[in-house]
């Protein structure tokens, strides 16, 4: 048995789920135009190299200060059945299922919500996953990261720890993703996969040798 790792955004599904959360909110009128401009923003200088993902995380985990939990977790299960479920790559569901045939634990690996992420591996049979976790208090959110972001770096932590509960080794895992932010997970694996990459990820995939994939 040896722990398969996947990343939820443009990995295992084909679109950005962040993108989609914020227009989506928009829509239904629970994000103003300047509060769904700001989120745009945030994701679209990550995507050109002069934003800290880091800080849209926290910037969007404040924005929830004083939400009732129970409220986002239903409006975002409601998003994945709606709109999210049926973006999920066919190559993903095969990969998950020999994963799954072989005995591994396969575990999604993101930086979205708790939210998002608990819906996604009870519909699709995963063993747990790791991702951002929001401080709540009473039953409101804080506007407050819980423990360590899984991102970068992060999700290496989030991951080592979750191998170390199950007496397994990163080293015999294996990781898929298709972001160049993820190369230390990548390069922290035994087997590192990578699917539709970005430009820059596809590149060190080619200098490095690493498998790449579509999942379409």
């Amino acid at each position: 048995m040896r722990l398969a790792l996947i990343d939820l955004d443009r990995t295992l599904i084909s679109v950005n789920s962040a993108s989609g959360w914020i227009r989506r909110e928009l829509r239904m009128g629970f994000l103003s135009p300047k509060q769904a401009l700001v989120g745009a923003w945030w994701i679209g200088g990550y995507q050109l190299g002069f934003a800290r993902m880091e800080s849209a995380i926290e910037q969007a985990v404040a924005s929830l200060k004083g939400e009732q939990e129970a409220v986002i977790r239903d409006r975002t299960h409601a998003f994945w059945r709606e709109e999210v479920a049926s973006t999920v790559r066919p190559g993903a569901r095969r990969a998950i299922a020999a994963h799954q045939a072989a005995g591994d634990k396969v575990v999604l690996l993101t930086s979205s919500s708790t939210y998002m992420s608990e819906i996604c591996a009870a519909e699709l049979g995963l063993d747990g996953w790791l991702c951002n976790r929001f401080e709540v208090n009473e039953g409101l959110f804080t506007g407050r990261v819980h423990g360590q972001l899984c991102f970068g770096a992060g999700k290496v932590h989030h991951a080592q720890k979750l191998a170390l509960e199950l007496g397994l080794s990163l080293a015999d895992a294996v990781f898929y993703t298709d972001s160049y932010s993820d190369l230390p997970g990548l390069e922290a694996v035994g087997e590192p996969v990578v699917v539709a990459p970005d430009p820059r990820l596809k590149r060190e995939a080619r200098k490095r040798g690493w498998r790449v994939e579509t999942w379409d």
